[in-house]
């Protein structure tokens, strides 16, 4: 029994493994060429004689080692794959933002105000503005969905009073035809950016001008302190400044907008402990108000239906008015 138990163990590890190498091989470094995928399907033939060898030859401790040192060769290779601000940027993340403070004032450079036609025609601009630390009265939550309830994008917005509010969306920045993929987000294939953005921006985007699919967005206000608020806001500013000068790499699961959410917010007093509604982002907003970081005085699905901007998106598009429209839904309840 012990022997079938090992047995099985390393088809799993085996099975892992070369399923990992492939991936690693064929994606590369942000791009795939023809001997990559030669190499990757090389390794992945490796792994089959490994797991034949394991079952039915005497040899295959031989088999299994050759190809372990095969995959400690690739795991090197892909560690030493390095992130990059020098590439041929998609337009909507060309420019990084980043910011200088002096005392209570902070001026964050390059916030991206973009006029969109449709989702891929747009006029680009940027502008830059000084905020006032003292000015900062709270934090929304935007929650977007396009597959389902468990998956969504979460974008924070600062409050800095009415029609005063700057968003930031943790994304990855994708190269000049370059698409977005989960898998690829595992490997290496995408640096991180925070676009710090106006809400007519980077919201009505995706409440207005995503069709395919059409996206559903959800605006929550987060309770807590300004100090808190200060808090977060002063450490989005500290990486955003650190990515403007080294870069790093996102990451599917461990480097998204909602695990660094997470993440920026653990020094902070009354933290949330880590929950599995953190990895499942769709699920967020309902792991806050469980933890009362939303308003309590209406059930959640209740408070959801309140949430929902869609509507009052589309109907304040043109508007320079378009924060203060949005969150009429929020008052109305």
């Amino acid at each position: 029994m012990l022997k079938i138990v090992k047995t099985l163990f390393k088809i799993a590890v085996i099975i892992l493994i070369t399923g990992w190498g492939v991936c690693a091989l064929y994606f590369g470094d942000s791009q795939t060429t023809t001997m990559q995928t030669i190499l990757a399907v090389m390794f992945g033939f490796s792994g089959l004689l490994a797991l034949v060898a394991l079952c039915v030859s005497r040899w295959h401790g031989r088999m299994v080692m050759i190809h372990g040192v095969l995959f400690v060769c690739i795991l090197i290779w892909w560690l030493g794959i390095s992130p990059s601000n020098d590439r041929q940027w998609q337009q909507d993340v060309e420019k990084l933002a980043y910011a200088t403070i002096e005392g209570d004032l902070v001026t964050v450079h390059d916030i991206r105000n973009f006029d969109y036609k449709s989702e891929f025609d747009y006029k680009p601009a940027y502008y830059t503005k000084t905020y006032d630390l003292n000015e900062l009265e709270s934090m929304d939550l935007f929650a977007i969905y396009w597959m389902g309830p468990a998956i969504a994008h979460t974008i924070l917005s600062f409050n800095f009073g009415v029609g005063n509010h700057l968003a930031v969306s943790i994304e990855a920045r994708k190269e000049k035809n370059e698409g977005y993929s989960t898998i690829k987000g595992f490997f290496r294939q995408f640096e991180l950016i925070y676009i710090v953005a106006d809400e007519r921006d980077v919201i009505r985007l995706r409440t207005n001008y995503r069709k395919n699919p059409e996206e559903e967005v959800y605006l929550y206000q987060l309770l807590g302190s300004k100090e808190r608020a200060k808090s977060i806001f002063l450490q989005y500013i500290k990486q955003i400044n650190e990515l403007h000068d080294r870069p790093v790499f996102y990451n599917t699961l461990l480097e998204n907008c909602t695990t660094t959410i997470w993440m920026q917010t653990r020094g902070n007093k009354g933290h949330l402990p880590f929950s599995w509604k953190i990895l499942a982002s769709g699920y967020v907003p309902e792991y806050l108000y469980e933890s009362n970081r939303l308003d309590n005085s209406l059930s959640f699905s209740d408070l959801q239906k309140h949430a929902y901007i869609n509507n009052a998106a589309h109907e304040a598009d043109q508007s320079p008015d378009f924060s203060k429209h949005i969150r009429k839904v929020m008052l109305n309840h």
